[in-house]
């Protein structure tokens, strides 16, 4: 019998085989099937029972709208805050402390008034972690900075900075700035007295590269060194372009270029320098007259013996000579109303090496220790040279009769018109005998006058001690050389050294030297104690008043808090 369809055969249950695993099982409902228009138009939608921003709540928010009635969707009108912004209930200053600020970790930005020599000592003292990020300066091709050919240059700038009586950290900041400026800021240059040497490493994986050079020959030409100064300024600016080529092209002629002053108005120079010192000491127009000849006869001795090759130490020997030799003539020829001391003093004033001294204190005092003592050591054999000189000519007169006694110190009459204007003069003519450029020489000239009136009222009028006055005098010779650099954009030595030819201690020197070539040790040692004692007064004055003439510029690198840092010192130990 066959089923009729719609019978009881058609409801029975199939087999499992024949049913979807799909299929809802009997009793459940199905789902109504869902619109198109109710899915969601992007998988960032925001989920059932969650507000989002108003309009314009947060900064950044991105429109995403899901139109439609089912659950899920969302009004057109409605904003979807962006992932960066921060929530809703952030208060910053509710929020903890971060090692990390939210806006990144600042820069530092070193003031771009303050000039290449304060940037570069800040960063100097820095360790090469914490230096901020270099800033190109001058351009380069793509395939970056020729690295040894800016290690060549930056060396050839530092030896002529080094052989003009440049100080070992400012010869270190102008060979860092040179670096710096062509991209090559992970660079640590080293000086001593006779080697320069630089090394670069580009990264903490890479090899090192390093270039050295020695400084044969030294020469003082402060107008070159006022050229390599602009040369560097123009380096380390960005608004002029110095290419490596035209920096080597400028280099060449400033050593090509000729010393301003010819050999014959050094000559000249150095005896206006010594009549104006011996006009200083109590001279007169006659004295002047002697003491420049003097200095003279032994400038141009001194240039014959460099002409035969014989060492400097050599050259002060015979350049000391001539003007105690004439002093020692106006005591036999019984002249002595023309004082003969002062004669063999200003010649003395010619010869004692003040710049070296002055920097190799600086060098000691900035932590340059090994330059400082090579510095120092040299001074010493250059001052050990006048007093072998200046010691023969005083044994001969003494052998000959002359009557010279230390004890009789000469009085200097209060002749302050007369003095300043002699300060002015050795200034002026200490300035020449530096090759200095024109137009720092009368800066420097009024520098020096300032230096001696302070020196006049604080040792002579006020009854201080020399020694006291000397260094206050010096650091204002310091403060006003920095000062004057700083305004010019150049070195301060043009300002400093020949400011401070009227407060070396010549007499002192004398006086000393005469009592030990008398036998008199004890006498003269005490005499030459003082002249050092003021000489390290000199340097030391000069070198606080340049420190402190930093508290009246722009500190470089405040932002960071990357002062110029010293070195930490323990008591001792």
């Amino acid at each position: 019998m066959v089923a009729e369809p719609g019978g009881p055969e058609d409801q029975k249950p199939q087999s499992d085989e024949a049913r979807s695993a799909f299929v809802p099982p009997a009793g459940v409902e199905p789902p109504a099937p869902a619109a198109d228009d109710d899915h969601p138009t992007s998988e960032f939608a925001v989920p059932t029972g969650l507000a989002t921003e108003p309009q314009g709540a947060g900064a950044g928010s991105a429109s995403g709208s899901a139109s439609g009635s089912g659950p899920g969707s969302a009004s057109g009108s409605d904003t979807i805050g962006s992932a960066f912004a921060p929530p809703s209930t952030y208060r910053a200053h509710q929020s903890p402390p971060a090692f990390t600020p939210a806006h990144g970790s600042p820069m530092i930005r070193l003031t771009k008034e303050a000039p290449w020599q304060d940037r570069m000592r800040t960063m100097l003292r820095m360790p090469v972690a914490e230096r901020p990020a270099p800033e190109l300066v001058q351009k380069s091709d793509e395939t970056g900075p020729a690295v040894p050919r800016v290690l060549d240059l930056t060396l050839r700038i530092g030896e002529l900075l080094l052989a003009g009586g440049e100080g070992a950290e400012d010869v270190e900041a102008a060979m860092f700035a040179v670096t710096r400026s062509y991209g090559l800021d992970r660079s640590e240059p080293t000086v001593t007295f006779t080697l320069l040497s630089i090394s670069y490493q580009p990264s903490l994986v890479d090899d090192p590269v390093t270039a050295s050079r020695t400084v044969r020959r030294r020469g003082t030409d402060y107008t070159r060194l006022a050229a390599v100064f602009r040369l560097i300024d123009d380096i380390t600016t960005g608004d002029v372009e110095v290419s490596l080529e035209d920096a080597y092209r400028r280099l060449a002629e400033i050593r090509r270029n000729r010393h301003p002053y010819s050999g014959w108005v050094l000559t000249l120079a150095g005896g206006g320098l010594a009549g104006a010192a011996s006009v200083l000491v109590g001279g007169g127009a006659l004295v002047f007259v002697v003491a420049a000849i003097g200095a003279m006869l032994g400038d141009r001795l001194a240039w014959l013996c460099a002409g035969r090759g014989l060492p400097e130490f050599y050259q002060f020997v015979v350049a000391a000579m001539p003007p105690a030799a004439l002093g020692v003539a106006l005591t036999l020829t019984h002249w002595s109303d023309l004082r003969p001391s002062a004669v063999i003093t200003g010649g003395l004033f010619a010869l004692l090496p003040g710049r070296a001294l002055v920097a190799g204190v600086q060098d000691g005092l900035t932590g340059f220790y090994i330059t400082a003592a090579a510095r120092l050591l040299e001074v010493m054999y250059l001052f050990i040279g006048i007093v072998v000189g200046v010691l023969l000519v005083l044994y001969m007169g003494l052998q000959l009769g002359a009557q010279l006694n230390p004890g009789t110190r000469f009085f200097v009459p209060d002749r302050p018109v007369v003095q300043i204007l002699a300060s002015m003069a050795l200034c002026f003519a200490f300035a020449i005998l530096l090759q200095q450029d024109r137009s720092t020489v009368l800066a420097v000239t009024l520098n020096g006058a300032v230096a001696w009136v302070v020196f006049g009222a604080m040792a002579r009028t006020g009854g201080i001690s020399p020694v006291l006055a000397t260094a206050t005098a010096a650091g204002l010779v310091g403060l006003f050389g920095q000062l004057f650099s700083r305004y010019r954009h150049t070195s301060s030595l043009p300002f400093i050294t020949a400011a401070i030819g009227p407060l070396l201690p010549g007499s002192a020197t004398y006086f000393g030297l005469l009592a030990v070539a008398q036998g008199n040790v004890n006498a003269g040692l005490v005499s030459l104690s003082t002249a050092v004692a003021t000489a390290l007064a000199i340097a030391i004055g000069v070198n606080l008043g340049s420190e402190i003439s930093r508290l009246f510029m722009r500190v470089p690198g405040e932002v960071g808090g990357a002062n110029r840092r010293a070195a930490k010192r323990t008591r001792g130990f």
